[in-house]
């Protein structure tokens, strides 16, 4: 069990460049659906570039690290069983379906851009791109406490987390509101 450590190093690696890309996807998104807006020929000198950048972040790193992160987390746990007895180990595996959940509805907005479909708001985006915070958070906080028992206080922190981020997302819409191109 020497390589254990090895396989966790690549677990939790692959996990911040799947975060990384679950991250930056919604701001390319944002910056599509704002393209969509200007006039030609900027729309399309623009719509183009951002597709073909989320393209590449979306299927070059997204998607290979989520893929790879769940299988050195399901090596890991083959190597250490144990951890599936623990009751802060359910709680994080809950979030991580609700990682996978969002990982695959960023995917369908991913694919509407790319056929060009523009369904959503850019500032829809700018709050559906605060959801890998809310469980990037959970998760750090379960692994590091293993602690299942203190779920009150975490809710606690999370639901300030999302009054701060939302405070924070009015401010900036207010400044941006004010300047155009701030």
């Amino acid at each position: 069990m020497e390589y254990y450590n090895y396989i966790k190093s690549l677990h939790l690696i692959f996990v911040i460049t799947w975060f990384a890309g679950l991250f930056y996807i919604p701001r390319l998104f944002v910056y599509q659906i704002e393209a969509s807006h200007k006039p030609s020929p900027e729309k399309e000198i623009l719509g183009d570039q951002l597709r073909l950048m989320a393209k590449r972040l979306w299927n070059i790193i997204t998607w290979p690290s989520a893929i790879l992160a769940t299988i050195f987390a399901v090596w890991l746990l083959i190597l250490q069983p144990f951890w599936l007895q623990q009751p802060w180990m359910h709680v994080k595996l809950l979030f991580v379906v609700l990682l996978i959940i969002y990982h695959l509805k960023t995917h369908q907005f991913f694919k509407q851009l790319q056929r060009g479909e523009v369904k959503k708001t850019s500032n829809f985006m700018r709050l559906w791109n605060e959801g890998a915070t809310f469980i990037l958070f959970a998760v750090v906080f379960l692994v590091i406490l293993k602690s299942a028992i203190n779920w009150v206080f975490g809710l606690v922190g999370l639901i300030v987390l999302g009054i701060l981020i939302m405070l924070g997302f009015r401010v900036y819409k207010n400044i941006r509101s004010k300047n155009p191109n701030a």
